[in-house]
């Protein structure tokens, strides 16, 4: 009960300052009304001695007395309008005061400051996080700063680092999990792509390094063929490179979803891609669209190409799950350098694919590789 006394009365005194300058205002015009209906009087009683003691006529005087009687007048006329004005205004200054303000306050402290709820502090959101994924990582990291060698934790943590775009933390986190359980390819793969992403899709030494282990331990891993073929290319291997890409292409299977995307480093190194396999992807050219192809003009060449490329878009927007398909029209659309649809059309293939699925992360490569950016994106 003495709670409620004394946030009752500190209420009434934060009203009772708040209306104090209204209230102080209100006078003050009524003061300096009056002040003013005062010295036009004196200014009258001035003027009768002036005229009786010679110092001005009486056409002077009969002029300044209706002067200084019409400024009395309109004084004295504007009084009463004018107060009903700021009286409306004071009562709605009051009223908001005295009363939506309170209510405002009970009613925030009545859904958010009730003695009666439960406290959440941290500790207790740690050891019940629910779904929150910022808390779970909250714990984890609590957790590793406690026990720095549970690699299992380390684990963990790294991809959803990666994720995050926390790039200095799944490095960390990756490096930690190799050293505490070992190697294995999926770390080591992870820790390439993390070192990828920190220098902007360039496979430095230490990212080259880790595919390589990668591998050793697993000879048959497409992903990190890719990588290392792809680290050829940016060094400027290209016939070491075409090989890699060729080798990749031939143990593949028809449908493997990255087989469009080798195909088209293929041919960027100066080789020839696996027809077949690119006429699987929908909207693709077929040998007789090649053969009419080389028979046009640059121009007829450019347009027939564009119709190719929007009838593969809107056979995507019927169809949306077809990985090959949208890997094969962002790249298509960088092609014809019109950036803003390849980026159009990578943040829809995302929305097909998320970012955190294997195929998700391979349109980020593909877009990293091109300079192609959907908004709003993540890793």
């Amino acid at each position: 009960m003495l709670f409620w006394i004394l946030v009752a009365a500190m209420t009434a005194a934060v009203a009772a300052l708040l209306l104090y300058p209204l209230l102080r205002g209100a006078k003050a015009l009524d003061d300096g009304r009056e002040g003013a209906v005062a010295v036009y009087r004196d200014q009258l009683r001035e003027l009768d001695r002036d005229l009786s003691g010679g110092l001005i006529t009486a056409d002077e005087a009969d002029y300044a007395r209706a002067e200084i009687g019409r400024r009395l007048i309109a004084v004295s006329a504007a009084g009463p309008a004018a107060a009903p004005k700021a009286a409306r205004h004071h009562r709605f200054s009051e009223a908001f005061i005295l009363l939506l303000l309170p209510l405002t306050g009970l009613c925030l402290y009545v859904a958010m400051g009730r003695p009666d709820l439960p406290s959440q502090p941290l500790q207790a959101r740690l050891e019940n996080p629910g779904n929150d994924m910022a808390i779970l990582v909250s714990k984890a990291e609590r957790h590793l700063a406690q026990n720095p060698d549970d690699g299992k934790g380390w684990d963990v943590l790294a991809p959803i680092y990666f994720n995050a775009m926390r790039i200095d933390d799944a490095e960390k986190a990756y490096r930690n999990a190799i050293r505490l359980l070992g190697p294995s390819a999926i770390r080591l793969d992870g820790l390439a792509e993390t070192l990828m992403a920190g220098s902007n899709g360039a496979i430095t030494a230490d990212a080259r390094q880790a595919l390589e282990q990668s591998l050793a331990l697993e000879p048959d891993n497409p992903r990190a063929k890719f990588y290392v073929a792809l680290s050829m290319e940016q060094a400027g291997q290209t016939g070491e490179a075409r090989a890699a890409f060729e080798a990749i292409a031939k143990e593949s299977p028809a449908d493997a979803p990255w087989l469009p995307m080798v195909n088209d480093h293929i041919a960027k190194n100066g080789g020839t891609p696996d027809v077949a396999a690119a006429n699987k992807a929908p909207g693709g050219p077929t040998a007789e669209d090649v053969a009419a192809a080389q028979t046009m003009n640059a121009g007829d060449q450019q347009q027939m190409i564009r119709g190719m490329v929007e009838s593969l878009d809107a056979k995507l927007k019927a169809d949306p799950n077809n990985f090959e398909g949208w890997v094969r029209l962002v790249r298509s659309y960088a092609v014809l350098n019109d950036k803003d649809r390849a980026a159009d059309a990578l943040k829809r293939g995302l929305a097909v694919f998320p970012a955190d699925g294997d195929q998700g992360k391979q349109l980020l490569a593909l877009g990293r590789e091109l300079g192609v950016a959907a908004e709003g994106m993540t890793e």
